[in-house]
């Protein structure tokens, strides 16, 4: 009874992680991008835990408290101090696509990605692989549509992020005892990836007053004649 009752828990974190990755196509700002992105890393967490008292396995436990630190935490503090405050409050993401076409889209993804889960699910089960794999799928689909449409940097970096998360979010779904150290090592990986954009991203924008991947090509290739 209350391990159906964690597994329902569990469906209803991935119910909410698609959701906010629906919001990351949608959000028209940076810093509405990056709580999207806090909110992706706390939800995957948050199964990680619940993943935790369903199977017993107290690796899952650190690997979502140090989701919550270095994601949750570490990273939108790292973002936020690197980047000037007009990143962050006033400027709109441009991307290739508007609002409406991006959300048909990955509509679409998200249920090509429950059609491709279903082959995958006759062979890995029931259970909680049944709630994490379909959305972690969605989530890598969606996240590369993200990153591909966005013409921001930071945004576009977000995308890829979500990618990861969306990984892990399956990962933890299928095999439940993967190697801690991996996780750990990849987690703080990202922490200095993160560091090393957003210090380049402000570096850029003081050197050439924006952000757009588009005009930065452009910047480029003028630079070389």
């Amino acid at each position: 009874m209350i391990t159906a009752w964690l597994q329902d828990l569990n469906a209803l974190a991935g119910g909410l992680f698609l959701l906010a990755l629906f919001g990351l196509v949608a959000t028209r700002q940076v810093q509405g991008c990056l709580r999207l992105f806090v909110a992706l890393s706390a939800l995957l967490a948050a199964s990680a835990f619940l993943l935790t008292a369903i199977y017993g396995v107290l690796d899952l436990a650190v690997v979502g408290t140090v989701d919550v630190v270095t994601k949750a935490f570490l990273i939108p503090r790292l973002l936020r101090r690197a980047l000037h405050d007009e990143v962050f409050a006033r400027r709109e993401v441009t991307q290739v696509l508007n609002v409406p076409t991006a959300l048909l889209g990955a509509l679409g993804l998200a249920v090509a990605a429950y059609l491709l889960s279903q082959p995958l699910l006759r062979f890995t089960g029931g259970g909680a692989v049944a709630s994490n794999l379909p959305v972690g799928i969605a989530g890598l689909l969606i996240g590369g549509l993200t990153a591909a449409v966005r013409r921001e940097a930071v945004p576009l970096f977000l995308g890829l992020l979500a990618m990861e998360n969306a990984a892990f979010f399956a990962g933890i779904g299928i095999a439940p005892g993967m190697p801690l150290l991996a996780d750990v090592a990849i987690a703080f990986d990202v922490l200095i990836l993160v560091f090393v954009v957003g210090v380049l991203t402000r570096a850029v924008q003081e050197r050439t007053g924006t952000t757009e991947v588009g005009e930065l090509i452009l910047l480029r290739e003028e630079g070389a004649r």
